[in-house]
């Protein structure tokens, strides 16, 4: 009786992988012919070699020689190490491959010398080397701009985060910016590009979960409360609803407070009214270490504090009931910054909420946690603008100096920004199509009139040769035109354009057409070959050009994509699609 078997040879050469698979009919005439099988085994796997290496250089292929001529040393000369001058002025350390008459330069030199960008990454286990020409990001619109809908992208900001945002004042719920004066002060451009990524984020996230602790109706909590404490719940005609009252002594045992277990949502949200002194504490713990952050938000008219694990957060102290919403997380991170302590990196799946401590007296209600609170956040920055708003120029002056660059005054205390009042105008306009009210409104319609008068006269309007208009988003003397500023400005005319009616004949849409005839006709001037410039003091100064850094390029790109959907002149689209292959290093042509 015959026996059959399969059996697995494979055989490993140069990294390459060749699988024999044979029968053994007869075992005895197997064993008389082995050394033939061998040998026939041995050839047939040297001819596959052979013919697989000669197809692979037939089809273009060849293994990479760069690990090879970095690291195998001693090959004849290979990899030798070689000194490379750089213009004369300094040298570094290349390796040079002999063989393939190849010089290699350290990547840190040609990331420092022509700005490029590169990393390890690692996929199924398999390292490659990334390289980029910018770290900009382009988002190609997939549909129309809609002034009712996202504004730009937006949606992908966040504006608390920055490092130049000192904290969330809790009083106005807006961000305080340290960009040019360390104390803080509110910043109009900041203030509304918070709330339009926060609008934004409402239109393109999901619908958050809403964890309601105490409302004082349908949810009760077992508040434990000290022996010299009190709390009741009544009825407040004020709010028509049944709130939570409160009273302490003023000493620190003296508390009334809650334990709870809350882990993934940190916005949260209460309707409070406090008296002096008094003051409401969430309490945050490490999940994985004892760690434990104390968050109070007192009755008082500080911005913010810390010592160690306690943070303070000034709530003002106006006895009316007001909505109080808080991200925490962000609030801990602005605590620990204002310390100098270590940034830590997305601790939200670290910490819980275990407690909330009342203390003084004062009454609350519709106490919530959540995963976010846009449209709250939003409404806080629309509210600032319309109190902040000056009603006789229906400007945001800024209220620190600013220097530009050398030759061109310092703009002083109390300065306007064309930004700044394009920027409010999206957010008013979206605010008054969102809620109906009319005040959004009327300051969106005030905020155009800096728009019309000149620099030199407190408005942010300069003129190029003397003929095509420019929004200023910094208004000096000479103008130095920047584009990414004046191009948000265009953008706020023409929301409130959209708002106003889209067949009406509006100031907004006079001015939104005088400022695209002067883009189209000024864009070629911005163009460097490789990049954009962010302004034109090359022009009006005399100076070095200020070529715009990735960021700001990608931000000059975005912006014609969109203004290239509501405007079919080919300028634009032309240029946002040039303007991107140089993020993907591509040049001008050379003479």
């Amino acid at each position: 009786m015959k026996n059959i078997q399969l059996i697995h040879n494979t055989y490993h050469k140069n990294g390459w992988h060749v699988t024999r698979v044979y029968k053994v009919v007869d075992m005895m005439l197997m064993r008389v012919s082995m050394r033939a099988w061998l040998l026939a085994l041995v050839g047939t796997a040297i001819l596959f070699m052979i013919l697989w290496g000669h197809c692979a250089e037939l089809n273009g292929f060849s293994r990479p020689i760069l690990s090879n001529a970095l690291t195998d040393r001693g090959r004849g000369g290979v990899a030798d190490e070689i000194e490379c001058s750089i213009n004369g002025e300094y040298s570094v350390t290349c390796r040079r491959d002999t063989e393939r008459d190849e010089v290699f330069v350290p990547f840190s030199l040609v990331h420092k010398y022509f700005e490029i960008y590169g990393k390890i990454t690692s996929t199924d286990g398999v390292e490659k080397f990334e390289w980029s020409h910018s770290y900009g990001k382009i988002y190609h619109p997939k549909k129309k701009y809609d002034p009712h809908g996202t504004f730009t992208t937006f949606e992908n900001y966040n504006v608390e985060v920055r490092d130049r945002v000192k904290c969330i004042s809790g009083i106005e719920g807006v961000p305080v910016s340290t960009q040019w004066e360390p104390r803080g002060f509110y910043y109009p451009t900041q203030i509304a590009q918070f709330g339009l990524a926060h609008y934004s984020k409402q239109i393109t996230e999901p619908e958050p979960k809403k964890r309601i602790i105490d409302d004082g109706e349908k949810h009760l909590e077992n508040w434990i409360i000290s022996k010299d404490a009190y709390m009741a719940r009544e009825f407040d005609t004020s709010v028509q609803s049944n709130v939570l009252r409160f009273s302490t002594a003023d000493h620190a045992s003296s508390q009334v407070w809650l334990k709870v277990n809350l882990s993934q949502d940190f916005v949260f949200s209460v309707d409070i009214q406090m008296k002096p002194n008094s003051s409401l504490t969430v309490v945050l713990q490490n999940k994985e270490k004892k760690e434990t952050v104390y968050l109070h938000y007192v009755t008082s008219m500080q911005l913010i504090s810390a010592q160690e694990d306690h943070i303070y957060y000034g709530i003002g102290t106006d006895l009316q009931w007001r909505r109080l919403t808080r991200d925490l997380i962000i609030d801990m991170q602005k605590g620990w910054a204002l310390q100098d302590r270590p940034k830590r990196r997305s601790p939200r799946n670290k910490f819980k909420i275990s407690s909330i401590i009342l203390s003084g007296i004062g009454s609350l209600d519709n106490v919530t946690v959540s995963w976010s609170a846009h449209m709250a956040q939003f409404y806080a920055a629309a509210r600032w603008l319309v109190r902040a708003q000056r009603p006789r120029t229906g400007g945001w002056p800024i209220p620190v100096r600013r220097r530009m660059a050398a030759g061109v005054a310092e703009l002083r205390p109390g300065w306007h920004s064309a930004m700044s009042q394009g920027h409010a105008i999206s957010l008013l306009s979206r605010a008054y199509y969102r809620s109906g009210d009319a005040t959004y409104l009327q300051a969106a319609k005030r905020a155009l009139y800096l728009l019309d008068v000149p620099s030199h006269a407190g408005g942010v309007k300069a003129l190029w040769m003397d003929k095509y208009v420019w929004y200023e988003e910094y208004p000096t003397k000479p103008p130095l035109f920047v584009l990414n500023g004046f191009i948000y400005t265009l953008l706020g005319l023409y929301d409130l354009h959209i708002i106003e009616g889209e067949n009406s004949i509006s100031l907004a849409k006079k001015m939104f057409d005088d400022g695209m005839t002067s883009l189209k006709t000024l864009l070629p001037l911005f163009d460097t070959g490789s990049g954009s410039f962010y302004d034109l003091r090359h022009f009006t100064l005399g100076v070095s050009p200020n070529i715009a850094r990735w960021d700001y390029h990608a931000t000059h790109v975005n912006q014609l994509y969109l203004l290239a959907g509501l405007d079919s002149d080919p300028i634009l689209i032309n240029t946002a699609k040039r303007w991107e292959g140089y993020m993907q290093g591509k040049r001008a042509a050379h003479n």
